[in-house]
């Protein structure tokens, strides 16, 4: 476990554990639903992880690429799908550490495992005076060109009275199994618990930020590179959690070419380079 503190910000992440944050508080109080001593983060809603080397689900863990379709392990059998990625289910190494700040690294090489990923990840966590800065790359490492993408996952904490902001163009409306099926205009949410509370729904054209309206603080999130125009929403009813996940495509883009234009997977050269950043910052 690494422990960081800067400014007015604490942060808990797990290496070992898909370099999840189990924890992370502003001034004392809880940002994230705090991950209990020893919990599963990948089954668990509290925390944060990364979401590697795709977002959300494929149906029947399918990923086509030109010339054939790769069969990926079915991790959410309910629905038949693979979710989430790769990322969270394996270690990460500590590349550099100080106080208030982390970076850590993942290599992949799938072939032992009958997969076709081979990439290099990083993630950096600083805790500032201007707030979190999160950053998150991954580059290919095969000898051709392979899609890719990357997600965040946050749980945050969600208390009686708390409102959601952000802007958009577009959302999805889905099907049994969580699956996009339609496209649909949007303006994105400007809302109480009654407008959100239950969505499990993606957005697009979304403009990079969103704001959680607490009633004891203010939280932004400000999202760029990869992350800048798509943010999936997940707030179970009766929860006391609510993810704001900026992703970079579309779930379940490369069997759905008719949603490609809202964010698709993005395809790498050898040695290419995906990235995305984000903001935390906190007001009283």
């Amino acid at each position: 476990m690494l422990e960081l503190a800067g400014a007015d910000w604490r942060a808990q992440l797990l290496p070992e554990q898909g370099a999840a944050v189990a924890q992370l508080a502003w001034r004392g109080q809880d940002v994230l639903v705090p991950l209990p001593l020893g919990a599963n983060p990948n089954a668990s809603f509290g925390g944060a992880f990364v979401m590697l080397p795709w977002t959300n689900r494929l149906d029947a863990g399918q990923l086509p690429v030109p010339g054939m379709v790769y069969q990926l392990p079915i991790n959410r059998p309910e629905d038949n799908t693979a979710i989430h990625g790769l990322a969270r289910d394996r270690a990460w190494l500590v590349e550099a550490q100080a106080p208030d700040r982390c970076s850590l690294l993942q290599d992949m090489d799938g072939a032992a495992e009958g997969l076709p990923f081979q990439y290099q990840a990083r993630l950096s966590l600083a805790l500032e005076s201007a707030g979190v800065q999160l950053s998150l790359t991954l580059t290919n490492k095969a000898e051709h060109p392979f899609p890719f993408g990357l997600g965040w996952h946050p749980f945050f904490l969600r208390l009686p009275g708390t409102g959601l902001r952000f802007h958009a163009s577009a959302l999805f409306a889905r099907d049994a199994r969580a699956l996009p099926v339609a496209v649909q205009p949007s303006d994105g949410l400007v809302g109480d618990e009654a407008a959100y509370e239950g969505l499990d729904t993606h957005f697009a054209g979304w403009d990079g930020v969103a704001e959680i309206l607490r009633p004891d603080f203010r939280l932004r999130l400000a999202a760029q590179g990869a992350w800048s125009r798509n943010l999936h929403v997940f707030a179970p009813g009766g929860g006391n959690v609510l993810c704001l996940e900026p992703v970079s495509h579309v779930p379940d883009a490369p069997n759905r070419p008719d949603f490609a234009g809202y964010g698709p997977l993005t395809m790498l050269a050898p040695g290419g380079t995906l990235g995305a950043s984000l903001l935390l910052t906190a007001e009283a």
